[in-house]
């Protein structure tokens, strides 16, 4: 497929219009949008307005938004012929992913926040018809291991709006941190928000920095957020991580611990990095306080999905406890499996009352899957393949190919380098559809999507976490957004990469992105010393 004007993520289909000439956009060029189109009209008037220094008033010949029904839901149309341009879109969301390639037709410097170019916005005659292959395009930020100030996740949603994805996933709580306000609750931000100092690299080599870290978004600042990411068709789903990753909760409330087998007024919020051992306990006092603090979390977000994590909840603590094993025995469960299968299913029946679906991590399978739950995919494909033939919806997300904290090339220059090399080319090539599952349409109907992961122990501020994200978040939202080709061997990385490099890197740059550059690190971005975890070898595929 040709693609003269680089764009990024590619169209399903590009054609050089059969009218001659360009548009120009200019001092008097207008902007004015049918209904339906609002909120296209509000971004673009203010994107464009900024990078051109044009008013573009409504009521005026030049740029038309419309809504058609009858296109498919986030798909549009864009034209471009020398009396204006026109995009019409399937719904709101298509209309806005338009607007946003409209945007990268007009050059990097339609990227920037004040006018560097002074005229010369020609647009030659073009028709693009575009639709995205998944609905779920999403991307995890830990904010829980290093907290990212409101600023920083507003302008990370502008750069996932850029690149089409529409969901982010943030990872609230963990052993490290409780980054979410419960007014119910104010010890869960007073106490479990900081810690007294993090570790330096991989916890093998026993280094921390004796620095405190923290903080909070109060639920004003997630409604912000919220309603930031809606003005962009993005979906916040939000992650309370039950009933493992939970140090940061119980350090706040030591009830919720298993306070029969260890002493839990004595735990602080985690300082390490890994599997914690320290998880909630299955009181009907735990379960109430969870429904409280869900209470909440459901009045901040309006998502469908909810998700609980349910991931890495070592069982030793539940093997030990009179208070557990009691709950087993009430419950009849044949095991520490099945008990945290219960505990999942009880959130899953809460969530549906209260009309919200929960997905959690591959974990959740084990000991049986609570009916309605979705599964984000992260241990590689085998949960997302059983979760599917079983009837329930998947997030494909596997470590394996999409953890963007793993490092980008096998050289020592790069940071912390943890987990296997996943380069640019190498997450290009990620299929969230695996080949096992494209003879069983009817499973393979249940990968609702693909998300990148981005943790962040060792990740610890906004320019980390650009370096990390990018550029492999934009093969990344190409692999989720557009067409499969007949083979997915047959993705052209070659064509993707002559894209990127005659205009996306530009627009990386005029957005204010610090990306990893092709030829490695700027010494600014290494952190020499710092040990990591490489894992050597090609990440097996399972």
């Amino acid at each position: 497929m040709h693609l003269p004007h680089a764009l990024v993520p590619a169209p399903a289909s590009v054609q050089q219009a059969t009218a001659e000439g360009v548009f120009t956009l200019g001092p008097g060029t207008g902007l004015g949008s049918g209904p339906g189109a609002g909120s296209a009209e509000r971004w673009l008037r203010s994107a464009l307005g900024a990078a051109t220094g044009y008013d573009l008033p409504p009521g005026r010949p030049g740029i038309d938004l419309a809504v058609d029904a009858a296109l498919p839901a986030e798909g549009y149309r864009l034209t471009v012929d020398p009396d204006g341009v026109r995009i019409v879109g399937g719904d709101a969301a298509g209309v806005f992913w338009g607007a946003q390639t409209l945007r990268q037709l007009l050059g990097p410097e339609a990227f920037r926040r004040a006018p560097v170019k002074r005229g010369g916005w020609a647009l030659p005659a073009v028709a693009i018809a575009d639709a995205p292959r998944f609905g779920w395009r999403g991307v995890l930020l830990d904010v829980a291991r290093h907290f990212l100030p409101k600023a920083d996740v507003l302008r990370y949603l502008d750069l996932l709006a850029a690149h089409k994805l529409n969901v982010l996933h943030l990872h609230l709580t963990d052993d490290q941190g409780w980054r979410v306000e419960v007014r119910r609750y104010p010890e869960l931000t007073r106490a479990g928000a900081w810690r007294e100092r993090s570790m330096v690299g991989y916890r093998t080599a026993q280094r921390r920095d004796d620095t405190p870290h923290g903080g909070y978004y109060t639920q004003d600042d997630l409604r912000e957020i919220v309603a930031y990411a809606a003005e962009r068709h993005i979906t916040i789903v939000p992650e309370i991580d039950v009933p493992g990753h939970s140090q940061a909760a119980i350090a706040a409330y030591p009830e919720l611990g298993n306070h029969d087998v260890v002493d839990t007024a004595a735990l602080r919020t985690w300082t390490d990095w890994g599997v914690n051992p320290n998880v909630l306990n299955v009181e009907d006092g735990t379960l109430r306080f969870f429904e409280n603090v869900l209470e909440e979390v459901l009045d901040v977000f309006p998502s469908t999905f909810v998700h609980l994590g349910g991931d890495e909840c070592p069982k030793e603590q539940w093997r030990a406890s009179p208070s557990a094993q009691a709950r087993i025995k009430e419950l009849g469960l044949a095991d520490e499996d099945a008990l945290q299968s219960w505990f999942i299913r009880h959130f899953d029946a809460w969530l549906a009352a209260r009309g919200r679906r929960l997905i959690g991590w591959d974990e959740i399978l084990e000991g049986g899957l609570a009916e309605g739950a979705a599964v984000s995919s992260w241990r590689g494909y085998a949960g997302g393949i059983a979760a599917a033939r079983a009837g329930h919806d998947v997030v494909m997300c596997p470590e394996q190919q999409v953890y963007l904290d793993h490092r980008q090339a096998p050289g020592a220059d790069e940071p912390v380098p943890i987990g296997w090399v996943r380069s640019l080319e190498d997450v290009y090539r990620f299929e969230p559809v695996p080949p096992t599952l494209h003879q069983e349409p009817e499973a393979a109907a249940h990968v609702i999507g693909t998300q990148a992961n981005l943790w962040t122990e060792f990740t610890a501020d906004a320019r980390e976490v650009d370096y990390r994200a990018f550029p492999r978040l934009a093969a990344f939202a190409e692999v989720a957004w557009s067409p499969l080709p007949d083979e997915p061997a047959e993705r052209d990385f070659a064509g993707f990469e002559r894209r990127m490099r005659a205009a996306h890197y530009a627009r990386l740059d005029a957005l204010g992105v610090e990306y990893r550059p092709e030829s490695g690190p700027r010494p600014w971005q290494r952190r020499p010393g710092v040990p990591g975890n490489p894992r050597d070898g090609v990440p097996p595929r399972v």
